[in-house]
């Protein structure tokens, strides 16, 4: 299904690709036949000039012609200057009131015709001696933004489409990753019951009570586990939580589980700190991170947790001296199924940012690594939201 929305994707993209190549080269066809045709039309009016002035008879039928093309040069803004550069003649210039031939507007607008249009002279003897300056019509200039509007219109329109579909598929995995969660929860929960029993009838049976302990310690885990994918499958309720208590029991589990030869380094503040959070999900999250940073160390090294308590929000980090993330593993590592473990799954650090940007709106990152060196990870939570 995603493999088919990018193709769609990536087809609509080179579809709207070529069509507006194909506009804009039409386009850039008809804006140069109509700029010739402009042109053309300019060196006729010209010619009729300097026929005219070899024929100042009107009464004869060519000098008739050329003062009727003199007369008719449709839209085009025309400025005529003398052989000394000063305007002596226009027409279509746009202005509210008749314009002074020694205007600061003309003079500006012959200089902007000049950028436009090769100019046009016309020479007859002594007679005339004049230069022909002129600007591009309404229509010319309409045509040379159509290019640029319609290059918007289809990024917007792209651009909506790439949204569109990167929502569908938000909202694809969303439902994969709630469904797995909650199809995890069911298949964990169905032999626990029937373990919780069995712990019932080995307690009658007198069995060592430091036996049965042990096992109903594995399986209050394994429904700590079931509870979390539970949560992970639904829409969590957060509550108001002391968020150093959590941290501090999530750091005790795992400081049991992990050996002797971890450095801890977690000082907590005395002060509790109450923010709204999922307490169950929260510790997997730190869980999550801690146990990549203590096979990072390889069972030997550091561990250190800073809690940093700003105005509306609170830092997590979490650090270890490990062997560090490789530059081009940085922004993977929160992909589903990226891993560097051997037969490792990839969903911790994807699970991690789900709990923490999905659930709890905040934001959770790489805030330094450094390969061979160590990695820092730095979780931001809001103190307060609308529960």
């Amino acid at each position: 299904m995603l493999n088919s929305n990018r193709l769609i994707k990536n087809l609509i993209l080179l579809g709207s690709f070529i069509i507006v190549i194909f506009i804009i080269w039409n386009t850039n066809i008809l804006f140069q036949s109509m700029k010739n045709e402009e042109r053309k039309k300019m060196e006729l009016w010209a010619r009729a000039q300097k026929e005219l002035a070899q024929n100042p008879n009107l009464e004869k039928d060519f000098g008739i012609l050329a003062f009727d093309i003199l007369q008719k040069i449709g839209s085009t803004p025309v400025i005529q200057v003398d052989k000394k550069g000063r305007i002596i003649d226009y027409k279509n210039i746009e202005s509210d009131t008749e314009l002074d031939k020694d205007s600061i507007m003309l003079y500006s607008k012959l200089e902007k015709f000049k950028s436009e249009n090769a100019p046009i002279k016309v020479i007859y003897k002594d007679i005339i001696n004049q230069t022909l300056y002129y600007g591009d019509t309404s229509l010319l200039k309409k045509l040379k933004i159509y290019p640029i509007a319609l290059l918007l219109i289809i990024f917007i329109f792209a651009f909506l489409l790439i949204f569109l579909f990167q929502t569908n598929k938000y909202s694809e995995q969303n439902k994969l990753w709630a469904g797995m969660a909650k199809e995890t929860a069911h298949q964990i929960s169905t032999p626990l019951t029937s373990l919780m029993g069995w712990i019932e009838v080995l307690k009658e049976k007198k069995i060592k009570k430091d036996s049965i302990l042990e096992i109903e310690k594995d399986i209050n885990r394994l429904e700590l586990i079931a509870d979390r994918f539970s949560k992970m499958g639904a829409s969590p309720k957060l509550k108001n939580e002391n968020i150093i208590d959590l941290i501090s029991m999530t750091l005790e589990y795992l400081r049991k589980r992990s050996g002797n030869k971890v450095i801890w380094n977690w000082n907590p503040p005395k002060k509790s700190l109450i923010i709204p959070i999922n307490s169950t999900l929260i510790s997997w999250t730190i869980e999550n991170i801690v146990k990549n940073g203590i096979d990072s160390i390889k069972g030997e090294g550091e561990i250190k947790i800073e809690l940093i308590n700003l105005k509306n929000l609170i830092r997590i980090l979490i650090s270890d001296n490990g062997v560090g993330i490789p530059e081009n593993a940085i922004n993977k590592v929160f992909n589903p199924g990226y891993t560097t473990k051997k037969g490792g799954w990839g969903l911790g650090l994807s699970l991690v940012e789900r709990i923490i940007v999905n659930f709890h709106r905040g934001r959770v990152m790489i805030k330094e690594t450094k390969f061979g060196k160590g990695t820092t990870f730095e979780i931001t939570l809001n103190k307060k939201l609308n529960l």
